[in-house]
């Protein structure tokens, strides 16, 4: 049976039962109107502070630095010296140009490129052909093929132990007190930490060819002979998504576990990104995701689009 409301009740309906819209009379909102607002204040407040807070991440390490001013957004365990596996190849290609490397001379894969990469992941450049410098550049920072370092070094005039020390030297130049080479792979076990490759990587993004070269999706080219052909695609997994980035780069060992360096742009800012040790390639992605959404939560209160 249906209830028949009057003038007469404590809770008014004014709309149909449908729409099931009750307004309180006037002295019944004055009783409960201050109680009501501190509810609403309070859940505006927890709102906001849910919006502020940093997320969870399954990196070990991680740090966003504004880019160019370079000012501390967010960190977590980033001064922690980590390994950095294939990273190291960002410090590689800074080596190169600095050395003036020729983008099309020809470099060859040799038996002592393939020693170095020894222990390394699946090899695509066969020993004994040639390759465009370019080309093997791509090759280095949109996989990290392993034999392509102590090549492109030849092609320069660096034995691999002038190159690991030229890595050495150009952390110091940089100021990194905790980057340390010991090969030219990131194989063997080179150390940093989040907060110095954030650096390093804002230095690299200020070369044109470096960052057009890691916000590459794809890549494909011939050795010299044409007996081999490759095609790379990135393991940078942002570029495929919404998010506007202007470089980045990947690595992984066991020990390293799995790391993303990524420069990008959010809410009209420019900022570098770094993630040491996540437990998966789904997880380093998913750190980036949900610092990215939170970095534009905080700087516009909207999510980014």
């Amino acid at each position: 049976m249906r209830h028949a409301l009057t003038a007469g009740d404590p809770w008014r309906l004014e709309q149909p039962l449908s729409r099931r819209v009750l307004h309180l009379p006037t002295a019944v909102w004055s009783l409960y109107a201050p109680s009501v607002r501190a509810i609403a204040v309070a859940v505006l407040v927890a709102t906001a502070a849910h919006a502020r807070a940093a997320p969870t991440l399954g990196s070990h390490s991680a740090i966003v630095l504004q880019s160019g001013s370079r000012d501390e957004l967010l960190a977590t365990n980033a001064d922690e010296i980590r390994p950095i596996a294939s990273l190291t190849k960002l410090f590689v290609a800074l080596v190169l140009r600095r050395h003036h490397l020729v983008l099309d001379s020809w470099s060859e894969i040799t038996a002592a490129d393939a020693a170095v990469a020894d222990g390394g992941a699946a090899p695509r450049l066969r020993r004994g052909e040639s390759f465009r410098n370019i080309d093997l550049l791509h090759a280095m920072l949109l996989v990290s093929e392993n034999r392509v370092p102590t090549a492109l070094a030849r092609s320069v005039g660096l034995t691999p132990e002038q190159l690991v020390a030229e890595l050495n030297a150009l952390a110091g130049e940089l100021g990194l007190a905790h980057t340390k080479f010991i090969d030219p792979t990131g194989i063997a076990g080179n150390q940093s930490t989040a907060r110095e490759l954030a650096i390093a990587l804002d230095t690299a993004l200020h070369d044109p060819l470096l960052a057009r070269i890691m916000r590459t999706k794809r890549a494909r080219f011939a050795s010299r002979s044409d007996h081999q052909t490759i095609e790379l695609t990135s393991t940078v997994r942002p570029l495929w998504e919404r998010f506007r980035i202007r470089g980045g780069k990947t690595g992984h060992t066991d020990e390293a576990g799995y790391c993303m360096i990524v420069g990008a742009d959010v809410a009209q800012r420019s900022v570098v990104m770094v993630f040491l040790g996540a437990p998966t390639s789904s997880a380093r992605y998913g750190d980036f995701v949900r610092v990215a959404e939170w970095l534009a939560r905080r700087l516009t209160g909207g999510p980014e689009r």
